[in-house]
């Protein structure tokens, strides 16, 4: 299987106009691409990511105004990281101090700094100052500097009862490689390996059963080049004797999704074709990307979403 890193993360919120002022205003991400979720039109679809919404960058929403909070917990993704540069987490702490954001003491972890933060409503996020190099340009900010800005994603990781089965499937089936391991967290990466492919797998039997809701992970979505990875990725998983769904064609990528035997949903989505197929990336997510089936439905599907301004 030929897979590069993370493609992106999807997670669930409540309020979409609260949501959009915490990724833009808050961590600098830039609002990349605005549409719909394909099983519910009338609810919103939002992207943030960097300037040009590369894979690997882009966490994802899907908003339902006043839906109750979630339970993080065992079988979800429980933490999404990013990565940001060293020594730049006095910069993030005493930023979301002002803004009165609610963040947990900075811990160690495989000799990196992570921040946890915790979005409006309750996601866990993680800014992880690492000594790795990360190339990655971030989305232009006008008050997050540069040198403290955040690059992309650094790592998922995934709340488990038990390793065995889920390391099995990354190692044997989606050609993970195990890095290290320190107490009840074990790394692993894929391809080249660094900021952007890495997965945990935090293994804790008090974590309670996650529980869908506003604050949680939907699914985690892996890169694969292109159509021809993707179908062997889809036979390979098949042939793992995983339920897997036939290819779904999200406009700017193509996706397949399984359920990992820990009970965290998987994506592989292709790089292609990518957020511009319906905008220049100067204008990004400045008006309703909608896919073509869903065209014919544009005035109306404008009229019931909310305003976002």
């Amino acid at each position: 299987m030929h897979l590069l890193g993370l493609h992106h993360i999807t997670a669930i919120a409540s309020d979409p106009r609260q949501n959009l002022a915490f990724y833009t205003q808050v961590l600098g991400l830039r609002f990349v691409k605005k549409s719909v979720n394909q099983d519910d039109p009338g609810t919103y679809h939002l992207y943030y990511g960097d300037y040009a919404g590369s894979p690997g960058t882009v966490l994802t929403f899907f908003p339902w105004m006043g839906l109750r909070r979630g339970r993080p917990g065992h079988g979800q993704a429980y933490a999404t990281a990013y990565s940001v540069p060293s020594g730049s987490l006095s910069f993030w702490q005493e930023r979301l101090a002002r803004l009165g954001v609610p963040t947990a003491p900075i811990e160690s972890r495989f000799a990196d700094e992570v921040l946890p933060v915790f979005d409006p409503d309750g996601l866990r996020l993680e800014l992880i100052a690492t000594a790795e190099t990360d190339p990655r340009l971030p989305a232009p900010a006008k008050d997050v500097p540069a040198a403290s800005a955040i690059r992309g994603f650094h790592s998922s990781t995934l709340g488990l009862l038990e390793a065995g089965p889920t390391m099995s499937l990354l190692v044997d089936t989606m050609g993970y490689r195990q890095l290290a391991q320190a107490g009840s967290r074990t790394r692993f990466a894929v391809a080249t390996g660094g900021p952007g492919t890495y997965v945990d797998l935090l293994t804790d039997p008090a974590l309670p059963r996650g529980l869908n809701g506003a604050g949680t992970i939907h699914h985690v979505a892996f890169r694969t080049p292109n159509d021809a990875a993707q179908a062997t990725a889809h036979r390979e998983v098949a042939r793992r004797g995983l339920s897997i769904s036939p290819v779904i064609d999200r406009a700017y990528f193509k996706s397949i999704y399984y359920r990992e035997p820990g009970g965290v949903l998987f994506e592989i989505a292709t790089d292609q074709p990518g957020f511009t197929i319906d905008e220049p990336v100067e204008s990004l997510g400045s008006k309703l990307g909608l896919p073509p089936h869903l065209e014919p439905h544009r005035a109306e599907i404008e009229a019931a979403l909310p305003k976002l301004a």
